[in-house]
């Protein structure tokens, strides 16, 4: 059997913060009576991961008096309530058993009791004193045992009536310390319980606040090894690892543990606390109401989690979050504290986004011809430890061949070739690298020896979420050197072995000027929803991968600018005055080259003069040939008598040899077609009239818009730019493939001497003038002269 004793030192940090404390468990063999500490789950230990708590199939969720209770401390949050049953019976529908420790009894018995003497008050006083004493009346204090007793039927009620609404029934169950003390009332508690469960009853289980010994002050933290029933925290731990529960969810209104004292500008709150850790954890002030507080929260969570139960403290009150806060701890997202008793090796996602930035700082600060260096030194190591590289691409490849599509595949391959071709493209990168941080973009004299520049800066702390294209890992950190930034790497698990490896590159290329960490790949298990929300740490998301991939993380990253398309609906018209040979390699090579790719034709769009000619029919010949399965659109398949199967969406990606054929009267409703169904990213048109081109290229409002050409040209590589770390199809800052320029932003520096804004009002000496001065090169630490 495993004793605990929990070491509490008190520090003082400064005199106008509360003590924080330093938390210790020490593990001891002793004889200790039966149920005074923790009994292993005979179905394993605790979760080690958050990802994880989706297994979870029993559950405690412990409402603290903060969470059930109003702002004023008298009567329920009826809306929060309400909120949190919904997600109750959500959960426990979906095949988990769930049991609630709640609070609330004398928060609502206090409400009842002060009506009913402030009404019998009122009367007394209105029949003696008159109207005019009424305000006069103060309310006795209210002994917390009798406001217990007079709420619990309501509280329990109002829990009934919520969960009757779901057709969910609940139970009722009322403990003291006697409950666990004596072994019979123990096993009748446990046997109780069982069968609730068993039956799909939900138990709601409180203190008997009524009949209660008052709380000794702080009697659970001198040492001993047994949890007593003071608060429902230490009450929610006894009943989680009694019952054997996987995870105790502990909601109040603290987001969990600090590593210095809450409300400080440097707080951070702690997404993972492990018992024995050497950093001291921070406690706040105790919450408005109960009489818990987070040092009880976090005894009762360490003591369970010996017993093997999981634990997250989390705020069951923010109003954003309380509708969710349940559900979305049971789906593994970050949010409050869990506890594992399984440390990562490395650091945290945290902690390496703040490594980044602080080298990625130090990488803008480089000479252009420096960051050039460590370019060209990741390129020379392309191609010096191809051996080893492809060597861990094939790993990967035996261990993904069951799992992904031929596409998926072709996609996480790597080849003697590719990394040829990826080391030239960085050669490109560097020299371009060249004229990117640092560059003015214009230059004004705003008066007399007052000067503006505007030059470009790096955006700051990028995260690139990659599936299966380990070739995207040299090509985006060569463009985070070249613009300065620092980098986020987040790749697909189908290719660790090779990310792993190509990683290690870039960082030992880096290495040459001390700035290793500029480039972190996260290899824990971390969630691509949990990186979204760190929106203070991170300055750009960029999804490299498919349309839903893309499209999950436009919804997650709420407060972080996403850039990239959601989806590829690429378009190829063909024009009735187009060339043949043209129309034919085109469309082939659009729709045939790489169809998995983004840039592929989906919707290929045919004037209707077409139709029954040697054009169209040896269209279909080669769609045919290529194994290209055809859909068609409404007004096509209005022209057949026996037509192909008619597309379920005009707006369809199929990322395969498929596509949809439509047929339109004109260049003008081929543009208004691509308007209303495409996707922004790049459409072609096919024809030997230049009038027509032309007025195709001007109306059409796509980021890549291409005449007689393949769709399959819109890439970063082709362009010019070297490499791309994407294609973006938003309207503002970058658009199209996205290279270095789309990696810099711009700020504004203004040189003067002394001058202020009094000068140039109408009462100042000086008057404002604004003249064009001639663009020069400005390095960071450099000035320019005019």
């Amino acid at each position: 059997k495993l004793k605990m004793i929990f070491i509490f030192n008190y520090k003082e940090n400064n005199p106008s913060s509360s003590p924080f404390l330093t938390l210790h468990a020490v593990r001891q063999w002793s004889n200790v009576p039966f149920f005074t500490v923790p009994l292993a789950r005979a179905h394993g230990k605790s979760f080690a991961h958050r990802s994880e708590l989706r297994q979870a199939k029993r559950i405690v969720v412990k409402l603290g008096s903060a969470v059930v209770t109003r702002g004023d401390e008298c009567g329920l949050a009826l809306g929060r309530l309400a909120s949190i049953v919904e997600q109750v019976v959500l959960i426990n529908r979906n095949g988990r058993e769930m049991m609630i420790v709640t609070s609330g009894a004398v928060a609502f018995g206090k409400q009842r009791l002060r009506h009913e003497i402030l009404l019998s008050q009122s009367v007394r006083q209105a029949l003696h004193s008159g109207q005019n004493q009424l305000k006069d009346m103060s309310l006795p204090v209210l002994e917390a045992r009798a406001c217990a007793a007079a709420g619990q039927s309501g509280l329990m009620a109002l829990y009934e009536a919520m969960f009757t609404q779901y057709s969910t029934c609940t139970a009722q169950i009322l403990v003291t310390n006697l409950d666990f003390h004596d072994d019979q009332k123990r096993r009748n508690l446990n046997s109780t319980l069982h069968e609730l469960l068993r039956m799909n009853i939900v138990p709601i289980i409180n203190t008997n606040d009524a009949v209660v010994p008052p709380p000794e002050p702080n009697s659970d933290l001198q040492g001993v090894n047994v949890i007593s029933i003071k608060d429902n925290d230490s009450l929610a731990a006894r009943l989680a690892v009694e019952m054997r529960a996987d995870l105790l969810i502990a909601l109040s209104d603290v987001e969990g543990l600090y590593d210095s004292p809450p409300g400080s500008d440097d707080a951070k709150l702690l997404d993972t606390f492990y018992p024995g850790d050497q950093h001291s954890i921070t406690y706040g002030t105790k919450s408005r109401v109960g009489i818990g507080g987070m040092e009880a929260k976090v005894k009762a969570a360490l003591w369970a989690l010996q017993g093997g139960t999981s634990v997250v403290i989390a705020n069951g009150t923010h109003p954003k979050v309380t509708g969710h806060v349940i559900t979305d701890i049971v789906e593994g997202k970050k949010v409050g504290t869990f506890f594992s008793e399984v440390k990562p090796a490395g650091p945290t996602v945290e902690q390496q986004t703040e490594m980044a930035r602080s080298a990625g700082r130090t990488l803008a600060s480089l000479e252009p011809e420096q960051r050039s260096d460590i370019i060209c030194i990741l390129a020379d190591l392309l191609t010096e430890r191809k051996d080893e590289i492809l060597s861990a691409n094939k790993n990967d490849m035996e261990h993904a061949v069951s799992r992904l599509s031929p596409a998926m595949l072709k996609r996480l391959s790597l080849s003697s070739s590719k990394l040829n071709s990826l080391s030239i493209g960085l050669r490109l990168i560097a020299v371009s690298s060249q004229d990117s941080v640092g560059r003015v973009l214009r230059r004004t004299r705003v008066a007399n020896k007052l000067e503006l520049e505007q030059i470009t800066v790096p955006i700051g702390v990028l995260l690139v979420i990659f599936e299966s294209r380990p070739d995207c890992l040299p090509q985006v950190s060569a463009l985070a050197i070249a613009s300065g930034n620092a980098l986020l790497l987040k790749g697909g698990k189908e290719a660790a072995n090779t990310n792993r490896i190509l990683h290690e590159l870039a960082q030992e290329a880096l290495s040459i000027h001390g700035d290793k960490d500029a480039i972190q790949l996260v290899s824990t298990r971390e969630e691509v929803e949990d990186l979204c929300r760190l929106e203070k740490m991170i300055d750009l998301i960029i999804p490299r991968g498919s349309s839903q991939l893309v499209r999950d993380i436009q919804r997650a990253a709420k407060s972080i600018p996403v850039l990239g398309h959601s989806e590829g609906i690429c378009h190829v018209y063909v024009d009735h005055e187009a060339s043949v040979d043209k129309a034919i390699k085109i469309i082939r090579d659009s729709k045939c080259d790489y169809p998995a790719a983004c840039n592929a034709m989906e919707t290929l769009l045919v004037h209707r003069d077409l139709l029954r000619t040697p054009l169209f029919d040896q269209i279909i010949d080669m769609l045919r040939t290529e194994h290209v399965k055809v859909h068609a659109g409404p007004k096509f398949a209005s022209y057949l008598t026996f037509s192909p199967s008619e597309v379920k969406s005009l707006r369809t990606e199929y990322g395969d040899l498929e596509c949809c054929i439509e047929v339109v009267d004109s260049m003008q409703e081929a543009v208004d077609h691509i308007h209303k169904y495409g996707s922004s990213h790049t459409d072609v048109i096919v024809t030997e009239n230049e009038d027509t081109a032309e007025q195709f290229l001007q109306q059409l409002d796509s980021a890549c818009v291409f005449w007689n050409a393949s769709s399959r040209f819109a890439d970063g590589y082709r362009f010019g730019l070297g490499a791309e770390v994407g294609i973006s199809t938003a309207r503002i800052h970058a658009r199209g493939p996205v290279g270095l320029e789309g990696l810099l932003t711009t700020k504004w520096v203004l040189r003067g001497e002394g001058q202020t804004a009094a000068d140039f009002s109408e009462q100042g000496s000086m008057t404002y003038l604004h003249e064009n001065l001639p663009v020069a090169q400005v390095l960071p630490g450099h000035r320019t002269t005019s």
